[in-house]
């Protein structure tokens, strides 16, 4: 699927109710988790040892961090949307979110993503991003929810 560019407020309501798009596929490899555990000093060994979750894991296996998954939305956003003549462009906030399925470490996600609304607060173009974080193969979602974003053209 082609990257969407919107240029202005107006191009945002051409897509209102519609889908936006749909990234590439991205790997949550078992050094990926370790680096955000690092990060985020969340080291729980169902996300870290691999050998222990062999044996006692449900998941028989390491589980990618939720808010790991919630993290690579910004970079799989990107790829399907191009937003030109910002000032700035703000993260507002979350609705809904829900993690339905754990990511088991090596497989992939993707994200689906639908304008839900667009509201127009004096200038600032406020969407609501309907999105869900999909797992290759899998039937139920990683992820899902409402992202708002503020947008502000120049």
């Amino acid at each position: 699927m082609e990257k969407v560019v919107i240029n202005s407020y107006e191009d945002f309501e051409k897509l209102v109710g519609q889908r936006i798009g749909v990234s590439d596929y991205v790997e949550l490899s078992q050094e990926r988790i370790n680096l955000f555990a690092d990060a985020t000093l969340d080291h729980q060994w169902i996300h870290v040892d691999t050998e222990r979750a062999k044996t006692e894991s449900p998941f028989k296996s390491t589980i990618a961090h939720g808010y790991l998954t919630l993290s690579i939305l910004p970079h799989l956003w990107n790829q399907i949307i191009e937003v030109n003549n910002l000032k700035m462009m703000i993260n507002y906030g979350m609705d809904k979110m829900k993690f339905g399925q754990a990511v088991l470490s090596g497989q992939r996600v993707r994200l689906v993503a639908d304008m839900q609304s667009l509201v127009n607060l004096r200038g600032v173009a406020k969407t609501e991003i309907k999105f869900a974080i999909e797992i290759e193969g899998a039937k139920k979602k990683a992820l899902e929810g409402v992202a708002v974003f503020l947008y502000y053209f120049v």
